[in-house]
Parts: C-alpha cells; structure tokens; sequence
C-alpha cells in the first residue's frame, strides 16, 4: 500500500511524463507541471528535488513501461528466434502506441538530453544499453537451442537491429508514415531468417 506522499509522487509522475516527453526537458516549465497536476510548486518540490529529478522519475516510469510491453508481447513465445521475430512484430505499432505519449521517450530524450541535462541522458543510454543486452541475450539463447547460428555476433546483431529500428522510428514520426518502421521491421525479418536462423 503506497503512502500519501508516494501516491502524489507516483500522479505527478505520471501525469507530466507524456509533458516532458512531448516539449522536451528545457521546454517544459514549472507553470505546465502545476497547471497539469492541479498541484503548488510547493507540493511539486516537496515531493521531487528539482525539476531534473522529475524529468529522470518521468522517464523512467515511460520507458519502464516500453520495456514492459515488448516483455509482454515476447511472452506470446517461449523460442528465442520467435521472440526476436515478436520485437519486430512489436515495432509495427509502435508509432499507434507512442502517439499516445507524444513519441519515442528513448528518441526524444536522448536528443533533448544530450546537450542540457547529463544526468538524464545518462539514464537513456542506460535504457539503450538494457534493450541492446535484452536482443544479445535473446540470440545467445537461440544459439544455445540450435535456433540461431552459432558464429552470429549476438551484440553486434542487437546493436544493428535497434539502429535499424531507431532510424525507422525516427523517420516514421518525422514524416509522419508509419511505412517506414513497417518496411524496416520486413527488412529486420529477412535478415534474421538469412543470417541468424539456422
């Protein structure tokens, strides 16, 4: 059972994680998270540090919640070459799914972060590392199965294929065509039944 305090803490997160993710760090004031939360910057600072505390609380809880989903939808197999046929499937929609939240929180803070918030960027190429090990990991296993050609370079494939869906990402939301991550996800498929599946 969450505390009062934790319960304003958790609804101030989740109420300006979509705010941070759609203006950036830099272009989200203090009046956009009291005028969105309904609450003073009294109670704002009294349950977070500062604002870029917030922003890493945001984040996090956003990009927990990408992760969990692609968990999710590799849950419908337990083969490890399915499952990496299942991020691609997954990666199909996610333009429907981060339209809700104002894009790619991986994306859009790693480019905000950058230059003007260290400490939060740090924490997205944390969250670039965990997906990169998360496909290694996945094509290690097939290899462990047979699945999966033993002389595949498992990080080498997991930094390929989440290059391929970043740029795919990155210009279906710029050009607004959900065509380019479809065309890639196809791409990615043939290159795993070509080069990884045994």
């Amino acid at each position: 059972m969450l505390t009062k305090a934790e319960q304003t803490a958790e609804f101030i997160i989740q109420t300006v994680a979509p705010i941070f993710n759609k203006n950036g760090y830099a272009a989200t004031s203090l009046s956009d998270i009291t005028k969105a939360t309904g609450l003073t910057k009294g109670a704002i600072y009294g349950n977070f540090k500062n604002k870029e505390e917030l922003a890493i609380a945001a984040f996090k809880m956003t990009e927990g919640n990408m992760i969990g989903r692609i968990a999710d939808h590799q849950a419908l197999s337990k083969s490890p070459i399915e499952k990496l046929f299942l991020v691609t499937d997954f990666y199909r929609n996610y333009y429907n799914f981060t339209q809700e939240i104002g894009g790619c929180p991986v994306l859009n803070m790693g480019v905000d972060a950058k230059y003007q918030v260290p400490v939060l960027f740090k924490h997205v190429k944390s969250a670039i590392t965990k997906i990169q090990n998360n496909v290694a990991k996945l094509i290690d296993a097939g290899k462990e199965c047979k699945e999966i050609k033993e002389e595949v370079d498992s990080m080498l494939y997991a930094k390929r294929l989440y290059s391929m869906i970043t740029g795919a990402i990155f210009m279906t939301h710029t050009m607004e065509d959900n065509s380019y991550l479809l065309e890639t996800m196809d791409q990615i498929d043939t290159m795993i039944h070509k080069n990884l599946k045994r």
